[in-house]
Parts: structure tokens; C-alpha cells; sequence
């Protein structure tokens, strides 16, 4: 089945609103003409609305970086999925950060899930493995837990506004990165069987998987050349305008659909 790769750019705790602002403005017509990929960028909440404002009548999509799964009350320094909606497409949530610095549960995550696609956006949702889960062959099973728990409870018919993010923690920020065929077992077999054995093979030839962790221009052929990768969920390379339009470039070539 053919599915529009994704690159996501998430900035994580990267540029003021003024920042955010100039660099979609650079940013835009280097990317623009690639409509057979889908790009998505994630800025700090304080950069929402300029980066949301900004990219109003451009071709690329704005998503936030976490929510809250109340949609309002006495959550002190959180944000709701209805306060992001006239801003944002996409809500990324479950990256590992948040789960290692920030106590993030798999109940959380999914919590999160529900209240994002029940508000009438679109999820990425980042599972991974620690390097020690890895080294001790729990990457699969543990992968495999988090996509479960994720969509706990999550109908059939909302699975075309979830994309999948994974990431190994090993990966993010430390220069390493799974090698393309190795992340490509590792989705197919974490991934989308385990969405097959949840919601059929129809749906889960449909889902897109992303990659992420030091994915770069140099590697991300490697990526998009596998079967079963859809995109990049990407970090530190979102932040550079070249590197930026020439991950999107690459995907155009070697998957665009």
C-alpha cells in the first residue's frame, strides 16, 4: 500500500518566537514544491502561534510537542488538545524525553492519545527502547508493550489521524543511529504486526511508521530506502533550513508517492 512519507522537525526546547518565525519564512519556498511528502514542524508552545501564523497558507503543517489529556482545569504549566486546535494538526506525545526526564506513563500517553484524536487532530506517537533493553534483546517486546498500551481503548476509525514514531532512546542526540535495515525489522516486527494483530492488515498496511534518532541528510536515504519506514521524526537536523529541505528532498525522491 502507498503511503505519503512524513518528516516531522521537532525542535524540542529550540528558538524564540521571533526565531521560529524568520526560519518557516526561510524555510518554506526550499520545501514547498514537495507536495508528494508531508512536512510538519513542531516549535516550543510559546512559538505556536507566530510558526502557526507564519505557515497559514504555506504547504507545511504545525503540530505541538505535548498536551494534556483534560481539555481544561487546575493542571498548573499544561496545555490541552482544545487550546492547540486552532494552531496545530499534529500533537507529538510519548517521546522518550518526556518519559525519562518527565515521568511520562504508557497510561499517560494514551490518556493523551484519546483526548488528541477525540479533539480532531492527529497524533505522533514515539516508542523506543533503552540501550540496555536493546543490548539484552527487549526491543521487541517492549516496543511492542508501548504500541499496545498506547492505543489502548483507541476505535479502529481513528487510526488514520495516528502516525508512529520509533525511536530508540539509544539514538536520540548521541550521534548513533539503528542502521536502516535493523529499524526496519525492528517496525515491521514492534510495529506493524503488532497493529495488525489490533486492528487487522488493512489497517496496518495504512499506518505510517516513522524513524527517529540522528537521522541526518547523510543516513536518511538509508531510511527512506526500507520498506516499512515512512518518514523521520527528527531532532537536531530540523533546526538547520538546509538540512531541513534536504531530508524532505530525499524523501521526495526515494518514496515520494
Amino acid at each position: 500500500m502507498a503511503r505519503t512519507p512524513i518528516i516531522a522537525g521537532n525542535w524540542k526546547m529550540n528558538k524564540m518566537p521571533d526565531e521560529a518565525d524568520a526560519f518557516v519564512r526561510e524555510l518554506t519556498p526550499l520545501i514547498a514544491t514537495w507536495d508528494n511528502v508531508e512536512r510538519v514542524v513542531a516549535p516550543t508552545f510559546l512559538a505556536l502561534s507566530a510558526v502557526a501564523s507564519a505557515l497559514r497558507d504555506a504547504p507545511i503543517k504545525v503540530a505541538a510537542q505535548d498536551a494534556h489529556w483534560e481539555a481544561n482545569g487546575a493542571y498548573t504549566a499544561q496545555v490541552s488538545a482544545a487550546m492547540l486546535a486552532p494552531y496545530v494538526e499534529y500533537v507529538i506525545i510519548g517521546h522518550s524525553e518526556c518519559r525519562a526526564y518527565l515521568g511520562e506513563s504508557d497510561e499517560n500517553v494514551n490518556r493523551k492519545a484519546q483526548a488528541i484524536l477525540a479533539a480532531g487532530l492527529k497524533s505522533i506517537i514515539a516508542v523506543g527502547e533503552s540501550l540496555a533493553q536493546n543490548e539484552t534483546g527487549e526491543t521487541v517486546p517492549f516496543v511492542r508493550s508501548q504500541v499496545r498500551a498506547a492505543l489502548d481503548g483507541i476505535a479502529p476509525g481513528y487510526m488514520a489521524n495516528v502516525v508512529i514514531a520509533y525511536e530508540p532512546i539509544w539514538a536520540i542526540g548521541s550521534g548513533k543511529s539503528a542502521s536502516g535495515e535493523l529499524a526496519d525489522n525492528i517496525i515491521k516486527t514492534a510495529v506493524r504486526d503488532t497493529l495488525a494483530d489490533l486492528y487487522g492488515r488493512d489497517i496496518a498496511a495504512a499506518v505510517r511508521i516513522q524513524y527517529g534518532g540522528s537521522v541526518k541528510p547523510a543516513n536518511m536515504e538509508e531510511f527512506m530506502a526500507q520498506p516499512n519506514i515512512d518518514g523521520a521524526l527528527v531532532g537536531g537536523a530540523s533546526l538547520d533550513v538546509d538540512d531541513f529541505a534536504a531530508l524532505v528532498d530525499i524523501a521526495s525522491r526515494v518514496k515520494g508517492r
